[in-house]
């Protein structure tokens, strides 16, 4: 069923304003992209070994508290290591100021569809 003519009209505009904000995506700056942090990487490694020795002791040794401790210390190195980077400093000319305010997406094209049953 082909599409009214105000209902083509919708669709273009909602086109143009998805390419708009596909663009502004890629324009965006480079460097409010997260840094990996190295040290905290290794560091977080280092620990999940130091864990899994200290799980494998217990295991040997029967010593529960030593595997639970293990544990813990394999959570904690592998959530150190996983933790993001800090943001690559923006330059003064490029930081993002506060945007105006303009409804969203969804907000648009619900007060488009309630003026058009008007």
């Amino acid at each position: 069923m082909p599409l009214s003519e105000h209902e083509q009209r919708m669709l273009d505009e909602m086109e143009r304003n998805l390419y708009g904000r596909d663009s502004d995506v890629h324009a965006a700056p480079a460097g409010g992209i997260p840094r990996p942090n190295y040290r905290a990487i290794v560091l977080g490694v280092v620990l999940a070994f130091i864990g899994l020795g200290l799980i494998l002791g217990g295991v040997m040794s029967h010593l529960v508290l030593l595997g639970v401790a293990g544990f813990a210390v394999v959570v904690a190195g592998v959530l150190l290591g996983t933790r993001p980077g800090q943001p690559a400093a923006y330059p003064a000319a490029t930081r993002p100021g506060k945007r105006p305010s303009r409804p969203s997406f969804s907000e648009r094209m619900a007060d488009k569809w309630d003026q058009r049953e008007q």
